[in-house]
């Protein structure tokens, strides 16, 4: 999963998300450092602080979705323009080697591999893990990837 955050206390709302998810949806294994970047996007807006996060779930994909969607309304997290500035948001990266596309929910994330603020924290924690889509590692993804933002670990 990633974390993204750019408004408010941004530590504390991935600290509340991290613990949420880990009472809620399953337990958390394992976690990158935090990474600040610049919006992505919609750029006009303050930076972002994110972080990767390995899950073990027993929930099936659909609720794991249903869940951290709870998560973000529960931190307080309003849905008023795409890319737009917010105090939460988690993504699901992967789900095992699971390839799946449905209305709500497309795993793997289609976008990851073109954020390199997502693939960084992801390389951090699993550089040889094979996008099962493209069949390339999180390492090669993130040395190829076109996104030229700067990502530096977040000194808070």
């Amino acid at each position: 999963m990633l974390l993204g955050g750019n408004l408010g206390d941004r530590t504390l709302y991935l600290q509340q998300a991290r613990e949420s998810i880990n009472q809620q949806v399953g337990t958390l294994t394992h976690s990158s450092k935090v990474y600040e970047t610049a919006a992505w996007g919609k750029t006009e807006q303050p930076n972002f602080l994110n972080q990767v996060l390995e899950v073990q779930t027993e929930l099936p994909p659909e609720q794991v979705l249903q869940s951290i969607n709870q998560i973000e309304q529960e931190l307080g997290r309003v849905r008023h323009e795409h890319w737009g500035a917010r105090v939460i948001d988690i993504d699901i990266l992967f789900y095992d080697d699971l390839v799946q596309q449905t209305q709500r929910l497309i795993i793997p994330h289609p976008q990851l591999h073109l954020r390199r603020f997502t693939l960084l924290p992801l390389a951090e924690l699993a550089p040889e893990l094979e996008h099962p889509v493209l069949h390339t590692s999180i390492n090669q993804l993130l040395q190829a990837c076109p996104d030229e933002l700067e990502v530096w670990e977040f000194e808070g």
